[in-house]
């Protein structure tokens, strides 16, 4: 199995494999690359989930 990458969010670190406690990383990656992108990730999908939420909120369901 090919080892997965985490990004240690309290020392801004990417570590291979689960080396920190789990309350301190984000993961898993599969590449070192995407772990280290983690923070830019997580931006990119909650900026996404707030643009499908307002649009679920916006939606009119009555005719």
């Amino acid at each position: 199995m090919a080892a997965k990458f985490y990004y240690n969010i309290k020392t801004g670190t990417v570590e291979e494999g689960k080396q920190s406690a789990f309350v301190n990383r984000m993961g898993p990656y599969d590449t070192a690359e995407e772990a280290a992108r983690a923070l830019q990730i997580a931006q990119q999908r909650n900026q996404a989930w707030e643009e499908d939420q307002a649009e679920w909120d916006n939606d009119d369901w009555e005719d």
